[in-house]
């Protein structure tokens, strides 16, 4: 490129978060890191509940037991989740939906329905708290955003900020 180097105009965000201009970088960093562990760990329980009503509806069609063939390509890769951590008391303008009890969700994965009728009424239930976790996602990734977006506004105004993210030699 000959002559002077052109700079690009910086990006423009949505207006800062309220909520969050009270905290400090390090505090804002931890924050959408503790909202990225949640969402993981929602993910994840979702991937369950969503292979389980998969499980419940190939066995519905199926006269024997499933086969390992058919176990693969019912569920197929569901990944895996990473540890929690658990959220920041940080103000929002919206409250976060509840969060299914983990321990009905734990009830709901291990039953064995006993005929079609009960099976059909699990599917109904796990669907149920599927919607439930999705809702919470959602909310997690409006937060997720908002937080993102209120980092890289202050990594425009101070770009030397986000040079303590880099490895150090």
């Amino acid at each position: 490129m000959n002559g002077p180097a052109r700079r690009r105009p910086p990006v423009k965000f949505a207006a800062s978060a309220p909520e969050l201009s009270d905290l400090g970088l390090d505090q804002l960093r931890a924050y959408r890191a503790a909202l990225s562990a949640e969402e993981d760990k929602v993910s994840y329980w979702r991937r369950l509940l969503h292979g389980r009503v998969d499980l419940l509806q190939a066995q519905a069609t199926s006269e024997a037991t499933l086969s390992l063939a058919d176990l693969v390509r019912v569920l197929g890769d569901t990944g895996s989740g990473r540890s929690r951590r658990a959220l920041m008391g940080i103000p929002a303008p919206t409250e976060l939906p509840d969060l299914p009890d983990l321990d009905q969700l734990t009830h709901l994965w291990s039953t064995d329905p006993q005929d079609a009728d009960e099976a059909t009424r699990l599917i109904e239930l796990l669907r149920a708290e599927g919607t439930r976790l999705s809702d919470y996602r959602s909310a997690l990734h409006e937060r997720i955003d908002a937080a993102t977006g209120e980092l890289i506004m202050r990594y425009q105004a101070n770009p030397q900020a986000a040079l303590v993210l880099l490895p150090q030699e």
